[in-house]
């Protein structure tokens, strides 16, 4: 499903951001990064939607190469990657139905699918009640909830979130890996950077490690499930 090939990205020509990176990623696989602050984590993420082109390497995503896109394919790619971004970016004055109908919105549904979606997505993630609210009356989990409902709502192939759980109790850690959790169990392929170790190792999934721009290490967990 994921594939980075002999893959690097130089922001400048004395700072790179990844080096000579090549990793598999099987349909329906779930998988951590993790490594510390600008270990490579996010600029891996980004190239996996399309918001950065590598320096050198490909980049295949679903057997499309993402590397030699153009910028009006890009939008096309996206429709089956669900991203939950570590700042949430949701939209401030849109309500907490709104910026999960946006999702479908931009893919041709209709209204009367889109509020149905909506609110069965609304109410797997606890926060149906909320369906009105903007998200500055949000706490932090419901406001990750939204996020998550926003980029789950199409039922991407791919699920890719950077730091998800940073700012958040463990109560609402273990409600986002469960959620993450049931998601693959879908059938959707997850990727997830972090540097909580404690999510890490009560998720029992693969664990790829970053250091300055490299992987020096994988591991395999038993209770992964790869296609």
């Amino acid at each position: 499903m994921i594939q980075l090939h002999n893959v690097s990205l130089a922001y400048q020509k004395d700072a790179t951001a990844l080096n000579n990176i090549t990793l598999r990623v099987a349909r329906g696989e779930f998988v951590f990064l993790t490594g510390t602050s600008g270990a490579g984590k996010t600029t891996l993420l980004r190239l996996l939607y399309g918001a950065l082109a590598p320096t050198s390497g490909q980049v295949l995503i679903d057997g499309q190469n993402v590397s030699r896109m153009t910028s009006s394919q890009i939008p096309l790619l996206r429709r089956s990657i669900g991203v939950v971004f570590q700042d949430f970016k949701l939209l401030q004055n849109r309500t907490v139905f709104e910026n999960v109908a946006i999702t479908l919105e931009v893919l041709g549904w209709g209204r009367a699918d889109i509020g149905k979606k909506v609110l069965h997505i609304l109410k797997q993630m606890g926060i149906e009640s909320k369906i009105n609210l903007t998200p500055q009356r949000l706490s932090g989990g419901e406001q990750q909830r939204v996020a998550l409902a926003r980029a789950l709502v199409n039922d991407p192939k791919i699920l890719l979130a950077d730091e998800p759980t940073g700012n958040l109790d463990d109560a609402n850690k273990n409600q986002i890996l469960s959620i993450f959790k049931d998601a693959n169990a879908r059938g959707t392929t997850v990727v997830v950077a972090t540097h909580d170790r404690r999510l890490i190792e009560n998720s029992h999934k693969r664990l790829v490690t970053l250091s300055k721009g490299d992987i020096v290490e994988q591991v395999e967990k038993a209770e992964n499930s790869v296609a």
